[in-house]
């Protein structure tokens, strides 16, 4: 969209992979409403509220720890595994609900979409940006389980979070852009995505380490760009072996691949959208 003097000319985005900076910062207010109406959704009229953000890993993790850790001595690399299992689900949990929201934003907000222009990535960038809170309050139990461990972290490796936080973001926005795309013609990406997320989980380094995939295939492994973000921060946070900066690499370098493609399919389909959705 440009402007001129006193009016709004809507045009097509040209290019595949043009996002338009200057339009998503004057929307930026919209940005705002649209993450703060999300965050209010999800925890209005809630029992547990945001209880549930501290509840769903924690349990999840004790689950694990009963069933993968204690029974099946899944490895943890000499850290106590359900502080193995809490980093990984920590980063997975934030992953799988943001590429849940990206995924359906669209035809969450089919209503607005019908009536007003604005920027459509404005959906997909508040869907990534809600769960950030629920792993704010997931990261003050993860601390806790080191008090209680009596494990001292990384301090060096804490202040990396943010970065591996960020691949996770890239990561799930560019799924969730292809997939919610696909989305609004085909509603059988909503009952397909929870068993697609749950596969997903299990070929991930969530509740065993990287260290037991064969040496042979474990590069492929980075290219679930989840792999290199979990193991990462097992390393920088809890120690415990050295950072495999190839496999990071690949990981990093996957997660902008999957952000281009589904921005660009996002790009071809979004003028669409609001006459099929």
């Amino acid at each position: 969209m440009r402007q001129r003097k006193n009016e709004y000319v809507i045009t097509p985005p040209k290019g595949l992979v043009d996002i338009n900076l200057p339009e998503i910062w004057r929307y930026k207010e919209l940005l705002y409403t649209f993450t703060w109406r999300d965050i209010k959704v999800r925890y209005k009229q809630t029992v547990l509220g945001i209880v549930w953000a501290i509840f769903q890993p924690l349990f999840t993790m004790i689950i694990f720890t009963v069933f993968f850790g204690n029974l099946a001595k899944i490895p943890s690399d000499g850290v106590p595994y359900p502080i193995f299992v809490y980093s990984g689900l920590l980063f997975w949990i934030y992953f799988s609900n943001s590429l849940t929201n990206a995924s359906n934003c669209m035809v969450n907000n089919e209503g607005i979409i019908k009536k007003i222009y604005f920027p459509r990535l404005l959906l997909s960038i508040s869907a990534i940006l809600t769960p950030v809170i629920d792993f704010c309050f997931s990261s003050i139990v993860f601390l806790g389980l080191m008090i209680v461990f009596r494990f001292v972290p990384n301090f060096w490796g804490l202040l990396m979070v943010p970065l591996l936080l960020l691949i996770s973001m890239v990561t799930a926005s560019g799924i969730g852009l292809f997939l919610t795309s696909v989305n609004v013609k085909y509603r059988d990406v909503r009952y397909i995505l929870p068993f697609f997320i749950q596969i997903l989980m299990f070929i991930t380094p969530v509740i065993y380490p990287v260290s037991i995939i064969p040496e042979n295939y474990k590069w492929l492994a980075y290219f679930n760009p989840m792999t290199g973000v979990i193991n990462s921060a097992r390393v920088l946070i809890l120690g415990g072996g050295n950072i495999d900066w190839v496999g990071i690499c690949i990981s990093i370098i996957a997660a902008i691949i999957y952000f281009i493609l589904g921005l660009i399919y996002f790009r071809k389909t979004e003028r669409f959208f609001a006459d099929i959705i």
